[in-house]
């Protein structure tokens, strides 16, 4: 059976539609369906994917996120991911715990001069009854 017209993306194959390769490619379904097909295939090899959701947004994510870690410039996300301004893209930011360990490490830890501590007798007395008590609820 023939197209109805030369622009005609399907024909009818035993019942089913066949779509062109053309259309899965340039449509948002089409590209979800391309990508579910391979995420099952690097499923069989990884088990651990089968848990996960996979979809064309996720990758997205994941390749901002890297461009981040490797780049450390928000500005080459913003540009890669079309966004049309900085603030649409300050939300990698957030979402990228290293910076906020590097942020801690960063930091100079509290200095504390050593010194012996002294706890008052009452506390002492109190912790030795604790210890020896069963009934830890007093």
């Amino acid at each position: 059976m023939r197209c109805c017209s030369s622009r005609c993306i399907c024909c009818g194959v035993n019942g089913f539609l066949a779509f062109s390769s053309a259309f899965l490619v340039s449509t948002g379904v089409g590209f979800e369906y391309i990508l579910a097909k391979h995420a099952a295939t690097a499923a069989q090899k990884l088990p651990s994917l089968a848990d996960k959701r996979i979809t064309p947004h996720v990758l997205r994510h994941t390749c901002a996120m890297h461009t981040l870690k490797a780049t450390r410039d928000v500005r080459k996300v913003s540009l890669w991911l079309g966004h049309a301004s900085l603030q649409s893209t300050e939300i990698y930011l957030r979402a990228d715990p290293t910076e906020k360990l590097e942020a801690l490490a960063a930091m100079a830890p509290p200095s504390l001069k050593p010194d012996r501590f002294a706890a008052p007798d009452k506390l002492l007395a109190m912790l030795k009854s604790i210890g020896r008590s069963t009934n830890y609820v007093e």
